[in-house]
């Protein structure tokens, strides 16, 4: 997964994704609509779900840029573990 906004809210976690070259918005794994930039996103998914309550500027959420999620993937050797007993 590419590099992503995240903010939690009563409704679910809500998600802004770097998805080629455009921002999917996701609430927990239900996808809300493509936008052009993050922003937009954004703008759009406070419209969409007023109930969420989400703050109106993309620094007041969570980022996570693209190479920490890189690091914190499990590497194909930690899947190949055996369990004990």
């Amino acid at each position: 997964m590419l590099a992503q906004y995240v903010h939690p809210s009563k409704t679910g976690l809500f998600r802004i994704v770097r998805h080629g070259r455009q921002w999917r918005v996701l609430c927990e794994d239900c996808e809300i609509g493509r936008h052009e930039t993050a922003e937009a996103a954004l703008i759009n998914t406070r419209m969409v779900c007023p109930q969420a309550r989400l703050p109106g500027e993309l620094s007041e959420w969570r980022y996570i840029p693209e190479l920490a999620l890189a690091h914190s993937r499990v590497s194909s050797e930690g899947t190949r573990w055996r369990l004990a007993g």
